[in-house]
């Protein structure tokens, strides 16, 4: 079976797991973003998926085009093997791990850039990722998968 990280309800059974558990969350406070994942497949196209996020809450999921991509807050872009390989190690091991964390993967820059057009807009990253990667972690906890 092949979980298919590069569709949206792959997306939406996260922010289902997330909004069912804000327990989790409250530690880490309220988050208002919206950010724009570009994963860039090897056949020169790309998924991408914005999440909209308000206070313990992932308010919205949807695909848009990579045009609309550059209205989030921030955007971060990367090829579909290094998305698939991040949410692989979540998968494999419950939670990111080392240099598997959006954090890391995002400071390295060397497979998943953080892009944006407002340096607020931006900021938010620093702000929230570790909201973002709970959402992220929720990978670990969803049984959505397709098999292609």
């Amino acid at each position: 079976m092949i979980i298919l990280v590069d569709a949206v309800p792959f997306f939406e059974a996260m922010a289902n797991e997330m909004n069912e558990h804000p327990e989790r969350l409250t530690v880490l406070g309220d988050a208002d973003m919206v950010a724009a994942l570009v994963m860039h497949r090897p056949d020169g196209s790309a998924f991408v998926a914005e999440l909209v996020f308000a206070a313990l809450r992932c308010e919205g999921v949807q695909a848009v085009g990579v045009e609309e991509a550059r209205l989030a807050d921030f955007r971060m872009e990367g090829p579909l093997d290094a998305w698939q390989t991040m949410f692989d190690d979540i998968r494999t091991h419950g939670a990111a791990t080392g240099r598997q964390t959006i954090n890391s993967l995002v400071l390295v820059g060397d497979a998943i850039k953080l892009r944006g057009d407002d340096p607020m807009g931006v900021d938010k990253f620093s702000r929230f990722n570790q909201t973002l990667q709970e959402y992220f972690d929720g990978a670990a906890r969803v049984a959505v998968a397709v098999t292609s």
